[in-house]
C-alpha cells in the first residue's frame, strides 16, 4: 500500500460494496481494506461530502447517488444502452424469456468478465442470477461466449492463462474443450451454454460488430431447458444484434 494515492484508497473502499452487501460499517471497511480507522473516517467523511457514499441505517454506509448519477453519463449508458432498449423489448417480446445486455471489462484479459448493463426480464422467464450491473464469468454465459469468440489469439492466450472457476457440473474449463465451443460459436454466428452458470437454464447469445468508442458487446436470451428452441433463438438474435448494430452505427 505504499505510495498508494487517495483515489486507490477511495476505490478500495467502493469495491467493498456489493448486491449481497450494500451496506457496511466502518470497522467492517477497516477489516476489509486494511486502512487504519482514522484514514477511513476520513475517507467516509469526504465520500459522503461528495455523494459518492450515503448513510445508512444501522451507522452504515451505502453507495451514493452521485456515482448512479455519473454512471449514467458514460458512452455505456448514454449510447450504447439507451439505444439497445427498444431492440431488447422486442426480443423479449418475441421471446418472452430473459434479455441480457453485456460488454467486456477488465483492463486485462486474465481478469476479463461480462458486465452486464442491461437487462429485460418478465414474471414468465426463468429466474436468473444476472442483473443490471453484476459481472459474471465469460466462460459459462452466453454473452460471455460471444464476446470470447470474437477476440483475436493474442487476447485469448492470455485470458487462457488464468484458471476458470467451475460454477456447475456442466462448467467448460478445460482451455482445448472451450476452444473448441469457442471454434464452433465462430462458424454459426453465435454462442450457447447448457447449464454452465445455472441448473436447468441455457442461453443463446451474439456479439455485436465493434463500434468505435464502445466496449465490445454482446446480446442473448436465457431459458429454460425444457423450452428451449436453439434455432428459433439464435435466429432472433442474431436479427436483433444485427439491427441494434445497424442502429449503432447510423449514431
Amino acid at each position: 500500500m505504499d505510495g498508494e494515492g487517495i483515489l486507490d484508497r477511495v476505490l478500495r473502499v467502493l469495491d467493498c460494496f456489493s448486491e449481497e452487501e450494500p451496506e457496511l460499517g466502518a470497522a467492517e471497511l477497516c477489516a476489509r481494506t486494511g486502512l487504519p480507522e482514522s484514514t477511513m473516517h476520513r475517507l467516509l467523511r469526504g465520500c459522503v461530502e461528495r455523494g459518492l457514499l450515503m448513510r445508512a441505517p444501522q451507522h452504515g454506509y451505502a453507495i451514493g447517488m452521485r456515482l448512479w448519477e455519473l454512471g449514467e453519463a458514460s458512452p455505456v449508458s448514454v449510447r450504447l444502452r439507451e439505444t439497445a432498449l427498444p431492440h431488447l423489448a422486442r426480443l423479449y417480446e418475441a421471446t418472452g424469456e430473459n434479455v441480457h445486455l453485456a460488454v467486456l471489462h477488465g483492463e486485462a484479459p486474465e481478469a476479463a468478465v461480462a458486465l452486464m448493463v442491461g437487462r429485460v426480464t418478465g414474471r414468465q422467464a426463468i429466474p436468473t442470477v444476472s442483473r443490471a450491473g453484476g459481472r459474471n464469468p465469460l466462460h459459462t454465459t452466453g454473452v460471455g461466449k460471444a464476446l470470447l469468440a470474437a477476440q483475436d489469439e493474442p487476447w485469448l492466450e492470455r485470458y487462457f492463462s488464468a484458471p476458470r472457476a467451475r460454477e456447475t457440473a456442466h462448467t467448460i474449463t478445460d482451455e482445448a474443450e472451450l476452444r473448441h465451443d469457442l471454434e464452433r460459436a465462430r462458424g454459426r454466428g453465435y454462442a450457447t451454454t447448457r447449464e454452465e452458470m445455472t441448473l436447468g437454464n441455457i442461453s443463446v447469445a451474439a456479439a455485436l460488430p465493434r463500434i468505435p468508442g464502445l466496449p465490445p458487446a454482446a446480446i442473448g436470451v436465457v431459458v429454460h431447458l425444457a423450452r428451449a428452441d436453439e434455432r428459433r433463438l439464435a435466429a432472433i438474435v442474431l436479427r436483433t444484434a444485427r439491427e441494434l448494430h445497424a442502429e449503432l452505427k447510423r449514431g
